[in-house]
């Protein structure tokens, strides 16, 4: 098969080269595929002719977003809105990535697709005005909402937690918004599974990892998965805060859990705890030896 990857060197882009073994996959970066320019974007398609296009692209910084709309939108709204007009034209399935952010967290349990997106950022607005675009423009496409993705490299939650806890004795996190940490191995391991299956089963879908928690419950299981491999750590508390007293430019969902029976029923995957990816990926740390050295044996 033969993938064309946009947002190759992002967390998801690098999982997928990984779990392509096997395949033809053009991973293509933003200098080789600029998906803001609309011409660029159908040269690209047109020229490669792919058997299938993946979005990992995106503009993903939650709280520069709320000062930089115009970038967030560009990215997240135009981008996917021209990928999905070239697959369109030339007959290409498309794969997207998309948010929990669509949701504004008031729902007591898991959201279902069906459910009404009303973000609550400028972030969630701009990937829901991606998805948009695609469901208008038409062609075979499946959007796929995710939450909360990590991994062994890029900027991400467990790294965070990993240097902060090897830096201070006490680490402050929020408690008070609920979602579904999820390994971007786990993701990719899924678009690879829909892509084998030669789905066409198209439409929208949402995947996280089972086991809802709050970002403090996540970075207690971060440290306390860091200390069962007697990595030395400086902290000695984690302390429980309300978002009120971290407060940052954009607003977060309260609950942002999604409910993945759809996926799972639809394309035969058993969807894996992310407490087994949090293992998973600490391994693929202590690997790369990119734990940082305080928090080193």
């Amino acid at each position: 098969m033969r993938i064309l990857l946009a947002g190759a060197g992002g967390q998801l882009g690098r999982e997928l080269q990984r779990s392509a073994s096997g395949h033809d996959v053009l991973a293509l970066n933003r200098s080789q595929m600029n998906i803001t320019n609309a011409g660029n974007v159908m040269n690209v398609v047109r020229d490669l002719r792919p058997d299938v296009v993946v979005n990992a692209a995106a503009f993903t910084a939650v709280d520069a977003a709320e000062s930089s709309p115009a970038r967030a939108f560009a990215v997240n709204r135009d981008g996917p809105a021209h990928l999905a007009l070239a697959c369109a034209t030339l007959s290409v399935p498309l794969i997207h990535i998309s948010t929990d952010y669509v949701f504004d967290g008031l729902r007591p349990d898991g959201y279902r697709e069906g459910d009404a997106a009303l973000p609550l950022n400028v972030y969630g607005q701009s990937k829901l005005a991606g998805e948009e675009a695609i469901r208008s423009i038409g062609g075979k496409h499946v959007i796929l909402r995710t939450s909360w993705l990590f991994s062994a490299s890029g900027h991400n939650f467990v790294r965070t937690i990993l240097r902060l806890a090897a830096e201070r004795k006490e680490l402050c996190v929020v408690a008070d918004q609920q979602g579904c940490p999820t390994a971007a191995a786990e993701l990719a391991r899924a678009v690879m599974h829909l892509l084998e299956s030669g789905t066409s089963a198209w439409g929208t879908y949402h995947f996280c990892q089972p086991g809802a928690t709050t970002w403090y419950g996540f970075a207690c299981a971060i440290v306390a998965e860091s200390e069962r491999r007697h990595h030395r750590l400086m902290v000695e508390r984690i302390r429980p805060i309300v978002s009120a007293a971290y407060p940052l430019p954009a607003m977060r969902p309260a609950n942002a859990v999604l409910d993945c029976h759809r996926f799972e029923n639809t394309f035969a995957f058993q969807i894996r705890p992310w407490s087994v990816s949090l293992a998973e990926v600490m391994d693929a740390l202590e690997l790369q030896g990119r734990l940082i050295d305080s928090a080193l044996p």
